[in-house]
């Protein structure tokens, strides 16, 4: 097939790599390249540090790895004949090193672009590994000018990049932008506005995949001068985006502009598949095939165990409620109508005679003193350690089913509920849980969470008549003073007023008081713009209140 001059083909490969499997990477990466000659692309684009997987984190400090990273880049480069290849790594030179992509064509590697605008903030790290670029790099296809970018490059003000403001007709930008709740549309606004004032056609590859917390949604977009969007990938899926696009483009790129576009999910339905594959990327990518957690009858457990489900298949998730004398018959019967909906045997294990072996064992010591949170935290402890038993025998992977309400306040016991390898909503507020079952049983057609798990008032049963609103605010109310405190770094001095002054004081202390649980927690799937973790390092030891 001749190729048509008038036209650049691109292939952007929004693909999900594996961080430290630089073997792998490669094999996909030289593959992609190879599918993209055989459709006749002129350039095929990958996404940010697509040979390490990002982010690699202290594997950074390996000079063993920043070298196998090089060597990578010189055999992807033998791969190509006619076609330009842009592939991100990581660069060493002179003991620095860099995030740097790699132009590839005939065999060759033609340039290296070294990122300039390092991001140190959030869940990034940049400035701990990397020395800053400081020049740009154009290439040119077909006599076409095309700019080379990385991520940050385009999302603040980049000095050396505006030099080539009205002197490309591409601006290719290479990326790894983690996911939180509707985070296209912040990137599509900046990216549209920067393609008008760059007045060049923006070609943005995304990653996809789950890595430990962060999830990478892809979503690539090429955006023409005038600042539409002409082709969006999915969300959450590996794809290859292939557009063909003018030389030459002076008013935009008018004929594209009816083409099939993909339809963003709604918000719910994109934390839903963002929890999704961040389960199946950290069960898989570590060595795991199934996954086992206790089932309670409740919201957040039933919730997890239809995710779990979803990503990896109901034959790989094992669900094991554990009542005890204060579990009722109402939640075993909701637990029983869930599993069989997921169509898993439930493993029905009792508790009660182990709690009472422990108190029995306590008797002396405890005489004379009331029951309290003592002897509720036993029973989850011990749900915990039957949890760590299944694990331990037959190697699951446990998921813990705490969400960020209650992560946020402490209302989760150390050792018992927290107990496990990956806490699947550690960063969904309890509304949104709430929000996402719902959605969840709107695409099944019925109601694949029963409606009763849903309707009914949420309790932990670690006591006769317990409620969560014994000890917590109502839900609505406690999940808008965490967004504001955490996500939104807002102080009490900033919320006094707009909240009950009690309730206020008496979340924020909770909130305060509890990181050196949260400092315990397995990771989780981050999908708010600030996450416990990476996002949010407050000391432990930390004696400051306002």
């Amino acid at each position: 097939m001749k190729k048509n001059n008038d036209t650049i083909s691109f292939l952007l490969a929004q693909m999900n790599t594996t961080v430290g499997d630089i073997r792998g990477n490669t094999v996909k990466i030289i593959s992609k390249i190879k599918e993209a000659e055989e459709k006749h692309a002129d350039a095929v684009i990958f996404p940010e540090m697509t040979v390490t997987g990002y982010p690699p984190e202290d594997l950074l400090l390996k000079k063993r790895f920043c070298a196998s990273s090089m060597e990578a880049v010189r055999e992807i480069a033998k791969s190509t004949g006619d076609i330009t290849a842009v592939v991100g790594f990581v660069s060493a030179k002179n003991n620095r090193i860099y995030n740097s992509a790699a132009v590839m064509r005939s065999g060759k590697i033609t340039g290296i672009y070294d990122k300039i605008n390092l991001p140190n903030y959030g869940v990034f790290d940049e400035k701990r590994y990397f020395e800053q670029g400081k020049s740009t790099l154009t290439i040119r296809i077909k006599g076409a000018v095309i700019g080379i970018s990385i991520c940050e490059d385009i999302w603040a003000e980049c000095p050396p990049l505006m030099k080539l403001k009205g002197k490309m007709d591409f601006l290719v930008n290479i990326s790894a932008s983690p996911y939180h709740m509707l985070k296209w549309k912040q990137r599509a606004g900046i990216f549209k506005k920067l393609a008008v004032k760059y007045n060049t056609t923006l070609l943005y590859c995304n990653l996809i995949g789950g890595q430990d917390e962060l999830v990478f949604d892809g979503h690539s977009l090429i955006i023409d001068n005038q600042g539409m969007i002409i082709r969006q990938g999915k969300q959450f899926e590996e794809q290859d985006i292939m557009i063909d696009l003018p030389v030459k483009q002076k008013d935009g790129v008018q004929e594209l502009k009816e083409e099939i576009k993909y339809t963003p999910l709604s918000a719910d339905e994109e934390v839903y598949e963002a929890l999704k594959l961040g389960v199946r990327d950290y069960v898989q990518k570590n060595g795991f095939r199934k996954v086992v957690l206790g089932l309670s009858g409740g919201i957040d457990s039933a919730l997890v165990a239809v995710i779990a489900s979803d990503a990896l298949g109901s034959d790989n998730v094992n669900l094991i409620f554990m009542p005890s004398k204060f579990s009722s018959k109402e939640s075993l019967n909701d637990a029983q109508k869930l599993s069989d909906n997921l169509r898993i045997k439930m493993k029905d294990i009792a508790i009660q005679k182990i709690v009472d072996v422990y108190m029995d064992q306590f008797r002396e010591e405890f005489k004379g003193l009331k029951q309290d949170t003592t002897e509720e935290n036993l029973q989850a402890r011990i749900r915990g350690n039957i949890n760590m038993a299944f694990s331990n025998k037959f190697g699951w992977l446990v998921l813990t089913t705490g969400n960020k309400s209650e992560m946020s306040t402490g209302y989760a016991t150390l050792y018992g509920d927290m107990a496990g390898g990956f806490a699947v909503i550690k960063d969904v507020p309890k509304i949104l849980v709430y929000k996402l079952a719902k959605m969840r049983n709107k695409k099944a057609g019925y109601d694949l969470i029963p409606e009763n798990i849903i309707a009914k008032e949420p309790t932990a049963e670690l006591r006769f008549n317990q409620k969560d609103s014994d000890s917590l605010p109502e839900y609505a109310l406690l999940d808008s003073i965490i967004g504001e405190y955490i996500e939104n770094d807002k102080t009490y001095g900033e919320l006094k007023g707009k909240y009950d002054n009690d309730i206020l004081k008496r979340v924020i202390r909770m909130i305060d008081i509890n990181e050196y649980k949260r400092r315990q927690a397995p990771p989780g799937i981050k999908i708010t713009p600030k996450a416990f973790g990476r996002d949010r390092r407050m000391p432990i030891t930390n004696k400051y209140r306002e």
